[in-house]
């Protein structure tokens, strides 16, 4: 089978590229307005896009109604935002501020996180995820027409907590971190639990 993207649906076009490409890490994206006012929100389009000079980025939609959401307009206005890391034992907490809030309600408060003051942008972490990065902006790109526009955030990490016990001879230990990723389908998410290793070949 093959199939043109073009004539997809918004719909099916979602279903066929988040079923395609999995697992998809999931990272709660904190911002913070211009008067001060907290948002977080969940994102699983979110990537590694270089380790040194070490860049992240994301990709986030318009709201139902074409309108940008509050996580694309304070990143716009304040150029910086955090990354919180998901695992298993944060879930839960997660699915739940995927919800679509009203205007001034915390999803901290709403999925009983703890909010954390970062050392370098004013965005709040997420006390419990074992890891977290403080990003600045760098960049947003701008793909599609109305309504069908989709952007991808662009960061700086400038900070990294990692969770003392996960830090291991200079990397993070999988076993412990015990990450989730979100696959295609509907509400479908996976554990990191079933690990295996590859050693890689000697040069030919």
């Amino acid at each position: 089978m093959k199939i043109d993207p073009q004539t997809l649906s918004n719909r099916n076009a979602h279903h066929l590229f988040a079923g395609a490409i999995a697992p998809r890490p999931i990272a709660w994206v904190s911002t913070v307005d211009k008067l001060g006012r907290n948002n977080l929100a969940p994102f699983s389009t979110y990537t590694l896009m270089s380790s040194k000079p070490a860049v992240l980025g994301f990709g986030i939609g318009n709201t139902r109604e074409g309108k940008k959401k509050d996580t694309l307009r304070n990143i716009e206005d304040t150029k910086e935002f955090a990354v919180s890391l998901v695992n298993e034992d944060l879930a839960e907490a997660m699915n739940l501020t995927s919800t679509d809030f009203p205007w001034g309600v915390s999803e901290f408060e709403k999925a009983n996180l703890r909010a954390e003051k970062a050392d370098l942008v004013k965005a709040l972490l997420v006390a419990e995820s074992p890891v977290k990065m403080e990003c600045r902006l760098l960049k947003i790109l701008k793909f599609g027409k109305l309504p069908d526009v989709r952007f991808f955030v662009v960061g700086e990490i400038l900070c990294v907590h990692v969770r003392d016990d996960l830090y291991v001879d200079g990397m993070i230990d999988p076993y412990k971190l015990k990450a989730v990723g979100r696959l295609g389908g509907t509400d479908l998410y996976c554990r990191t639990r079933d690990i295996f290793e590859l050693k890689r070949p000697d040069k030919v």
